[in-house]
């Protein structure tokens, strides 16, 4: 089962063709997805030869095959991982008992929302990044920017899938509606705000890759939990690509952060001024970037306090992460845990019902996540002999969901009053001259093996191949 068949219309590992209807059903919509494809995909790119991994299996060794493929032609499938035989539900109150292999007619309508949203990130982070292939730094980013579309473009695949499978005409319904939302457009906008936001330069693209596809992987590891097994089975298959996302953000941010630290030990200046003269993104301007992702993306685990996150959990459909891993009883009745809230002027912990702060958690261990990246980062500064440092802002900061929504708190998690704020938001978030000034660095670079000048080339090139290799070839 592990192995893809890539003979069918539709590449998969789940023998399509012995249920002709949902064959029939996914064959169909397939002509519209390729039609969102052509008018949302990266744009004016539906003709390039594009150096691309292509999944062969779901085994974790050797899944990926390289080769040059024009982007409307990838093997867009339906891909999961093996089943595990016998395998039981592992929290909730269904512990013990079989994984269910079809939809509990009681959690039918939360089941889909859960896979609905999900679903919604996929196609609307294409969307967002339509046009930065148009400024690309290099065509080894540019190859990378195509590589992370496609497979947003295969999870969405992955999710309406399932919508097909096992939510008969409502399923359907709701995979149409994927394709017709469109990210920040004001009459049908994607369904979570994150998504609706522009990503308008590559240094918000590697962000965007580093923190929100973050966010994804710790949404997937918790899907991966579930007690319904073939979505546990697709989001554990899913997790083996939003790696390659994250590595994508991680190591761009690092090569700015290395061309600028390049630069500033040449003209011996730490002046933004002097630094963006010479044409290359200061570390201020790289932490107000970094402060506004952050920030934005851990709004995407929700209120600290959820009732639908208990129901998720206690029903089975969502688990922790790593929820294997953890020594408790997995049920989590009589347990607490702390969230924030303003008291008296004063951010302060208070104690809830451990279930109803599942959100809470999960964002917890993101941002645990997120800052050994970011001493990653550190490393590339340090090493340059800077003594400058970047830092993840407190959890409090610039949040719009929630008891923190809109409570003024400094990057450093001082509650603060308005004129405090407004005096500073400028050092403390990207401001409209620091975004005007990155766009005004975004040109397109294309020679193989050229460069933009505000960004370091990669140790390495991709699949072994050197780092000027002919990574998309234009026709």
């Amino acid at each position: 089962m592990s192995t893809i068949n890539y003979s069918e219309k539709i590449p998969n590992n789940v023998n399509l063709s012995e249920d002709r209807t949902l064959q029939r059903a996914l064959e169909q919509w397939q002509p519209n997805y390729l039609q969102w494809w052509g008018d949302m995909g990266p744009d004016g790119s539906q003709n390039f030869d594009v150096y691309l991994r292509t999944a062969v299996s779901v085994d974790p060794q050797g899944w990926a095959q390289f080769g040059h493929v024009k982007m409307p032609d990838y093997r867009w499938g339906i891909f999961l991982n093996p089943a595990e035989k016998d395998r039981k539900i592992h929290f909730g109150d269904h512990k013990g008992e079989d994984a269910w292999q079809d939809v509990p007619g009681e959690y039918r309508a939360n089941l889909r929302r859960i896979i609905v949203t999900q679903g919604d990130t996929e196609p609307a982070s294409v969307e967002q990044q339509r046009h930065l292939g148009l400024t690309c730094p290099s065509q080894y980013d540019l190859r990378n920017l195509f590589q992370v579309n496609v497979e947003e473009g295969r999870h969405l695949w992955a999710m309406v899938y399932l919508l097909h499978k096992y939510f008969g005409r409502d399923g359907r319904e709701e995979g149409e509606a994927l394709l017709e939302r469109r990210s920040g457009n004001q009459d049908n906008p994607r369904i979570l705000q994150a998504f609706n936001e522009e990503t308008p330069d590559w240094l918000s693209f590697f962000m965007f890759t580093y923190f929100t596809d973050r966010d994804g992987k710790f949404q997937l590891c918790a899907l991966a939990e579930s007690s319904f097994d073939p979505l546990a089975r697709t989001t554990k298959f899913m997790l083996t690509e939003e790696a390659h996302h994250m590595f994508v953000g991680e190591s761009g941010v690092s090569r700015v952060i290395q061309r600028t630290c390049q630069a500033m030990n040449e003209l011996k200046t730490d002046d933004p001024a002097k630094l963006r003269a010479a044409g290359v993104i200061d570390l201020p301007t790289i932490q107000r970037y970094l402060n506004f992702h952050f920030s934005v993306t851990i709004d995407l685990f929700g209120a600290d306090q959820s009732s639908n996150a208990a129901i998720f959990y206690s029903t089975g459909l969502k688990g922790r992460f790593e929820e294997g891993k953890r020594n408790d009883d997995h049920l989590l009745k009589g347990q607490t845990y702390k969230v924030l809230e303003v008291s008296n002027g004063m951010l302060v912990e208070k104690e809830v019902p451990m279930l109803n702060a599942l959100n809470e958690v999960l964002r917890d261990d993101y941002i645990t996540d997120s800052k050994a990246g970011v001493e990653r980062w550190n490393k590339v500064i340090e090493k340059a002999g800077i003594p400058f440092r970047l830092k993840v802002p407190h959890k409090a900061f610039h949040r719009n969901i929630g008891a923190l929504a809109g409570v003024k708190v400094s990057p450093d998690g001082r509650h603060i009053h308005d004129h405090e704020w407004n005096a500073n938001v400028e050092r403390w978030l990207p401001s409209d001259e620091d975004r005007a000034y990155v766009a005004s660095l975004m040109g397109r670079v294309v020679e193989p093996g050229r460069f933009a000048n505000w960004i370091a080339p990669p140790v390495m090139g991709i699949n072994r191949q050197p780092v000027d290799f002919e990574y998309v070839r234009f026709n």
